[in-house]
């Protein structure tokens, strides 16, 4: 008897944690499969908020046309074009227009607040100036370009420019549109001034 008295005191210095009794090794393995599961949790919602900040962000506005701008190709005129602005998101959008050379464009009206689903047709002016001396400028590039900004808001607000301001983190630039003038006198054809 005095061996299996020692053979015990032998072998239970080599006990592992596993190798407990009964309700003890349950209740510390599943506290652990508990503990496990909230880091893994944890660090998921941690990879999840990582990556999300890095995919672009979903656009809340439909543009059509998407792209680009067309105007007809009138120098010393103002032309304009029209651009179908829709919320395709499921809270109220605000949206705003800006452009590189505000002295020859603008946009009626230059920014709003649209309700889920709702569209409105935005038109866009630009004063086309005249080539230098009388020549037509096919070749050259036009440097304007246009960008639709949105803004996700709470309910029906009254459209102020300084939402914008306010939230700046939250802005997303939705589009940046380029220029396209149209022969005035072949409509069809598209001369490819891109700006």
């Amino acid at each position: 008897m005095a061996k299996s008295s020692s053979n015990n005191k032998f072998w239970g210095l080599f006990r592992l944690p596993f190798k407990q009794s009964g309700n003890t090794t349950i209740n510390s393995s599943s506290s652990s499969s508990t503990n496990l599961t909230q880091q893994l949790n944890q660090t998921s919602n941690t990879v999840s908020s990582v990556a999300r900040s890095l995919l672009p962000t979903r656009r809340r506005l439909r543009l059509d046309p998407s792209t680009k701008l067309y105007f007809p190709y009138e120098p010393g005129k103002q032309v304009r074009s029209a651009i179908r602005i829709k919320n395709t998101s499921k809270s109220h959008v605000a949206f705003k227009f800006q452009t590189t050379a505000p002295k020859s464009c603008f946009m009626r009206p230059p920014g709003g607040i649209l309700a889920p689903g709702e569209t409105i047709i935005a038109t866009v002016f630009k004063f086309v100036e005249l080539p230098e001396n009388n020549e037509i400028q096919k070749d050259q590039k036009s440097n304007v370009k246009f960008k639709i900004m949105s803004l996700k808001v709470k309910g029906e607000l009254d459209y102020v420019p300084e939402l914008f301001d306010e939230q700046r983190d939250q802005v997303a630039v939705e589009q940046i549109l380029r220029v396209v003038f149209l022969d005035a006198d072949r409509p069809s054809s598209v001369s490819s001034y891109r700006g």
